[in-house]
């Protein structure tokens, strides 16, 4: 696999909110879903979900940096240090401790010190101590076979990511989807009442086997698309309320869009655009407390000219002018 940081586009540097917005970012990219006439979406998804759980993961991403482990997550060998005056490998001081492979397992000898005729062939011990990076198989009077793929695979993160995109009515009342994963396994994923953009879903039990019978975890990301609307801000919701000029100036009752419905609002007269109103409780379910709604004025003239209109402001002009935008630097009135 390449490199995880070019795959996720992030340099070595980046910080973990960098490294996670470039996932999610990239996630709604290359999602199948989204791709379905690529052949290679699904392989694309799979490096960048195998990226994210290499650099996503502090633990990892150290041990990625300081060379311990590859792009896969599999260890790296870096070979014996030899001691002074000697050359590479175990000498008569060499000090280690000895493994035996039975159907248990590798189990743990006396230790203490042997040489070299009494440890076996070097590539088995590469096999038991480094998942088979020598030879392709140990040796039969061991008792049990096994492939450098298998251990690999052991030595390997067992759990999966994943990414789904929701609309915003499933993020406020929750839902049931269905998701193929980067391994081809497909699961339903039950959906929260109140998920946020970004938030994490952990599905136990639904990821790789692991070692000692342990089975990983499925983590799935989740973004909310755009609304028509409405944009999310954490648990608040925003949106743009365009009112007449008229009813900037003579004041108006409107009514504004929430999601339970729509409500009636007074804007008092001598409204200025950009001027916030809050609807307190309007905003996205939460555990503590639900959101505010906030709806930011916005006056709207009318679609086509009105010579009427401009012939009002021309007298207006001239009998009664003002400067809104007095004490602004730079800024000179007409």
């Amino acid at each position: 696999m390449r490199d995880p940081y070019s795959v996720l586009g992030v340099p070595k540097t980046a910080s973990p909110d960098e490294i996670k917005k470039a996932f999610r970012r990239l996630a709604k990219k290359l999602h199948p879903d989204a791709n379905s006439k690529d052949p290679k979406a699904a392989a694309k998804f799979a490096e960048l979900n195998a990226a994210y759980e290499i650099v996503g993961d502090e633990k990892k991403r150290k041990a990625f940096d300081r060379g311990e482990i590859d792009a896969e997550g599999k260890p790296r060998f870096h070979g014996f240090e030899s001691q002074p005056g000697r050359g590479a490998g175990f000498g008569p001081d060499s000090h280690f401790e000895s493994f035996t492979w039975g159907p248990a397992g590798p189990q743990p000898g006396s230790g203490g010190r042997q040489g070299a005729g009494g440890f076996g062939r070097f590539e088995d011990v590469l096999s038991e101590m480094f998942g088979g990076f020598g030879a392709g198989r140990a040796d039969p009077g061991f008792g049990s076979q096994f492939t450098n793929e298998d251990l690999g695979a052991r030595q390997r993160s067992q759990d999966v990511t994943a990414a789904i995109t929701i609309n915003l009515a499933d993020a406020v009342n929750g839902a049931t989807k269905r998701i193929r994963l980067p391994t081809g396994k497909e699961v339903e994923v039950k959906i929260p009442s109140g998920v946020t953009d970004g938030q994490q879903i952990r599905l136990k039990g639904q990821g790789l086997a692991g070692p000692r019978g342990r089975t990983g975890d499925v983590l799935i990301t989740v973004s909310v698309a755009p609304h028509s609307v409405f944009k999310i801000d954490g648990v608040n919701l925003k949106l743009d309320l365009p009112i007449s000029l008229y009813e900037a100036v003579l004041g108006a009752k409107v009514r504004v869009l929430t999601l339970d419905g729509a409500v009636e609002i007074a804007i008092p007269p001598g409204t200025n655009g950009g001027r916030i109103f809050r609807l307190k409780g309007k905003g996205l379910p939460s555990k503590t407390a639900p959101g505010d709604l906030f709806a930011t004025i916005r006056i709207v003239l009318p679609e086509r000219p009105d010579p009427d209109l401009e012939e009002l402001m021309r007298r207006w002009k001239q009998a009664k002018p003002y400067d809104p935008r007095k004490g602004l630097s730079g800024q000179d009135s007409d």
